[in-house]
């Protein structure tokens, strides 16, 4: 160990006459720690909830999806579009699917939902919503010969009507189709075959998947689609391939990112990650002019020493850097105890969901936490760097002490 470490490690262990400075030093620490703790945690939630909302919003939805400029009577000829806009490069699979706003009942309640028809093998290429299912299958959203169309809920919707795989639910239409006396609603029973649950507020609660064909008869319509959906081999490529494809498709026709429909939430999610770094940094910061405090106290105590030291030989720099690694011990104890608390927090929160959410308010039935270990040694660093920072002035003052101004009474 080299003689100003020893030093300053002897300088810590606070005599009995000094024990205010030893209390002090632990409030230092305490705070250093804290603010590491707080920075960490708040960093892993924001994490956390940007990482599941990515994953519920791309594993549940397409990476790009194709619609018409002008909402008109649908895609029609749709099958030479698919082909053509699947050889694309990074274009991984291509889907047409068939939206529509509907009403749902079972004899004793209904609900507004979002009636999705899909081809189910394709669907299961460009997303995974088909795999969300917990109760019945998928299989029965194939066509059959005889009985109901199948039709698959989210949990959420499913339970607000009283539904369960086998019972027979009724669609409704409300713009239905026109006849002599104006329009009138138009209906058409399914059965549930499937009930998916992803996590998600808005999926769990408004879809509702069905064959292309049987949606198409929903909504009174022919062999049509509203939206051709795509899956790509890498999702950060998402705005480039959908210029691409926009291109590919012709004027008629306006491309969007899952990026792009989700921008207004992640901008918002990177804006509070700042400000909330920004604050607790600022507590940090706080947490560190402890540190500053504790050593220009420590210097005061210990200037006959330092004279003491000088008067043998001792260099500024050596003086200096005493109490240089008295900050850095202090801010360096601080830190470690901050990034393992922290994860610790991290991990328990995590694993035992100890904050829940209103999924109808948030989306998310809990704060789910995500620690990152880049974010973590960022930390520690700036941690490290702000307690080395306070250390300048006082160990400034302790090199400037004079040996014979300070000895010439004792």
């Amino acid at each position: 160990m080299s003689f100003e470490r020893q030093v300053a490690r002897r300088y810590l262990r606070a005599k009995r006459q000094e024990r205010f400075i030893s209390i002090v030093t632990a409030i230092s620490v305490v705070g250093v720690a804290t603010g590491v703790t707080a920075l960490i945690v708040a960093m892993a939630i924001n994490n956390g909830v940007q990482g599941a909302l990515r994953d519920h919003l791309v594993g549940a939805n397409s990476h790009i999806n194709l619609l018409e400029k002008e909402r008109a009577f649908g895609i029609e000829d749709y099958e030479p579009l698919l082909e053509k806009l699947a050889a694309i490069e990074h274009v991984e699979a291509v889907a047409p699917a068939l939206y529509g706003e509907m009403m749902i009942s079972t004899p004793l309640l209904a609900h507004g939902c979002f009636l999705k028809g899909i081809d189910p093998a394709a669907e299961r290429n460009v997303s995974g919503l088909l795999d969300k299912i917990v109760a019945g299958s998928a299989d029965g959203l194939a066509p059959q010969a005889e009985g109901y169309p199948g039709i698959v809920l989210g949990r959420r919707l499913a339970d607000s009507i009283g539904a369960r795989v086998s019972t027979v639910v009724t669609v409704l239409n409300p713009q239905g189709e026109m006849a002599v006396f104006g329009r009138i609603p138009l209906y058409k029973r399914f059965q549930v075959v499937g009930i998916f649950e992803t996590g998600f507020f808005e999926y769990d609660n408004l879809w509702a998947l069905s064959s292309l064909r049987a949606a198409q008869q929903s909504l009174s319509l022919g062999d049509v689609i509203n939206s051709i959906e795509f899956k790509l081999d890498d999702l950060d490529l998402a705005p480039a391939a959908a210029e691409e494809i926009e291109r590919a498709a012709g004027d008629r026709f306006a491309a969007t990112s899952w990026i792009d429909r989700n921008s207004v939430l992640f901008n918002a999610l990177e804006t509070e990650k700042f400000v909330t770094t920004l604050i607790v940094g600022i507590i940090m910061l706080v947490a560190a002019l402890n540190i500053l405090t504790s050593l220009v106290m420590i210097v005061m105590e210990k200037n006959r020493d330092i004279a003491i030291l000088k008067s043998m030989g001792a260099r500024n720099d050596q003086i200096r850097k005493i109490f240089m690694w008295q900050g850095l011990t202090i801010g360096g104890i601080g830190t470690a105890i901050g990034v393992i608390a922290g994860h610790v927090v991290c991990w328990a929160a995590e694993r035992y969901r100890l904050i829940p959410l209103e999924a109808e308010v948030y989306g998310l039935d809990y704060v789910p936490f995500a620690p990152r270990p880049l974010d973590g040694a960022l930390v520690a660093a700036a941690a490290v760097l702000i307690s080395y920072l306070v250390t300048i002035y006082p160990s400034g003052s302790a090199a400037k002490v004079a040996p014979v101004e300070t000895l010439r009474y004792e």
